[in-house]
């Protein structure tokens, strides 16, 4: 019970989060930073393609937010599931650096994505707040 308890008071601060996300250099790394950001206490996120800017969201309502970090792009209204299936793939596979899948995604017309690392999903939303993609977070690859 005591390991449980800790674990929903558990507190992160943006600078363990930055120091996480530094780590992932391509989308084959983003499995590992999961589990990191997991045992952080970090429940979910939202990652706002247009700027970069990040809503973390922990246990009991706790957040911390991140400012934008790139000049905001312009995310397409037509959104194209096919589009971002690729560019999601080809990331993963290592073939892409982050900025250039932000790039792509925007060019898809996702809006943001929703981290949710209770249930081990990566949720993309168009802007009419719509799922696009559902993409499982592999657990087994840490």
């Amino acid at each position: 019970m005591k390991k449980n308890l800790e674990t929903t008071t558990k507190k992160f601060t943006l600078e363990e989060l930055l120091v996480a996300h530094a780590k992932v250099k391509t989308g084959a790394d983003f499995p590992k930073y999961i589990k990191e950001i997991k045992l952080l206490g970090l429940v979910t996120y939202e990652y706002m393609v247009e700027d970069g800017s990040v809503t973390y969201l922990g246990h009991n309502g706790y957040q911390v937010k991140s400012r934008a970090k790139y000049t905001p792009l312009k995310i397409s209204k037509a959104a194209n599931a096919d589009l971002l299936k690729y560019t999601i793939t080809i990331h993963q596979q290592g073939k892409t650096d982050f900025k250039t899948f932000c790039n792509a995604a925007a060019e898809a017309g996702v809006e943001k994505w929703i981290i949710d690392t209770q249930n081990m999903f990566c949720n993309y939303v168009d802007l009419e707040g719509n799922l696009m993609v559902a993409e499982p977070i592999p657990a087994d690859e840490y």
